[in-house]
């Protein structure tokens, strides 16, 4: 059957991409980074290096392998002493698959080549053009497994700003607090002030900013600056929509309160509004009291502010709980 013009350019594009890339990426060789094993092997290698209680049947169904192929795959690997199998307990007719101490020793080299294989690829491109394709990428997986976003996928890592970043973190918390809560321009500029002081006054020592990132964009921002000599301030905590879910919000409050203990703060403090109930929970996860709210209007709205206290003094001091049990105990003994 004829195939539309349209149709017929876009599936030749894509045959023409898929033949550049797996040639930029080794497919067709005989074996993987040099290694004694084939590209499926490597595969099955890291999958079960980096997965728990596999079967034979979700390995299959995952990779898109055929059973038969995947059963001698697997009994090759088995054979040379890198995989082993073990009865399932709650399904005597599956068997679970892991690496052996010697499946884990073939792994690890197989990692390091590859890591260095992708560090080639984007060294000769600059930070722009490794975004641009890191989003095209993501582009191409999104579009073709919708149910399943990317950033589920790959993760989050946390660095310091950089040039750029802090201008970013401004707009971002403009546009995302007018549309999540109708707050007004003033809150950006709100924001604008804070990340000119931190510019203009930045202590490495004693202050940090962490930027959060998917797939190598920003999505979530946290800063801890010095109050005082003994106290510091997380400031400017936010996470994307899309971002949400990852864990990347506690993450960040975690690293700016490690951040505050390793050099000698006593106190963390921050200045919230009621009503950021997100917010809330990850400062009370994190240890943080409630001291007083107060009402105010601000960003074109009528709000109640918060503040918020971690005295690292006060949790290392035993619960009244922890010391109720101590004076039983000692009564006990």
């Amino acid at each position: 059957m004829a195939l539309p013009a349209t149709l017929d350019r876009r599936i030749a594009a894509i045959r023409g991409f898929n033949r550049f890339y797996t040639a930029q990426i080794g497919v067709l060789q005989n074996r993987l980074h040099d290694s004694p094993f084939a590209l499926p092997e490597a595969r099955l290698l890291y999958e079960l290096g980096h997965r728990e209680n596999l079967t034979a049947t979700a390995l299959g169904h995952e990779l898109g392998l055929d059973a038969g192929y995947l059963s001698r795959l697997l009994q090759s690997l088995e054979r040379r002493g890198f995989v082993r199998k073990l009865s399932s307990a709650e399904d005597r007719r599956q068997n679970l698959l892991s690496l052996t101490p010697a499946g884990h020793a073939a792994l690890l080299p197989l990692e390091m080549r590859a890591r260095d294989e992708i560090a080639d690829l984007l060294k000769p491109l600059d930070e722009k053009r490794q975004r641009a394709l890191l989003a095209a990428m993501t582009a191409i997986e999104t579009s073709l497994r919708p149910e399943l976003p990317a950033t589920r996928r790959t993760g989050f890592l946390l660095r310091p700003h950089r040039v750029g970043d802090l201008g970013w973190v401004a707009s971002r918390h403009g546009a995302l607090y007018a549309e999540e809560y109708g707050w007004n321009g003033e809150f950006e500029a709100f924001v604008a002030r804070l990340v000119a002081r931190f510019i203009t006054h930045f202590d490495p020592a004693r202050e940090g900013c962490w930027i959060a990132e998917v797939d190598g964009e920003p999505v979530g921002s946290a800063f801890l600056v010095r109050h005082s000599e003994t106290i510091a301030q997380l400031r400017m905590l936010f996470v994307e929509p899309r971002a949400r879910g990852l864990g990347i919000g506690k993450a960040l409050v975690d690293q700016c309160i490690r951040f505050a203990r390793q050099n000698g703060y006593r106190k963390v403090v921050l200045w919230t509004n009621r009503g950021l109930h997100a917010a809330r929970h990850l400062y009370e996860a994190a240890g943080f009291r409630l001291l007083a709210e107060e009402r105010h209007r601000s960003f074109g709205k009528k709000l109640v502010g918060q503040n918020w206290e971690l005295d690292f003094r006060a949790s290392s001091r035993p619960s009244a709980k922890a010391k109720k049990r101590r004076r039983l105990k000692r009564r006990r003994g």
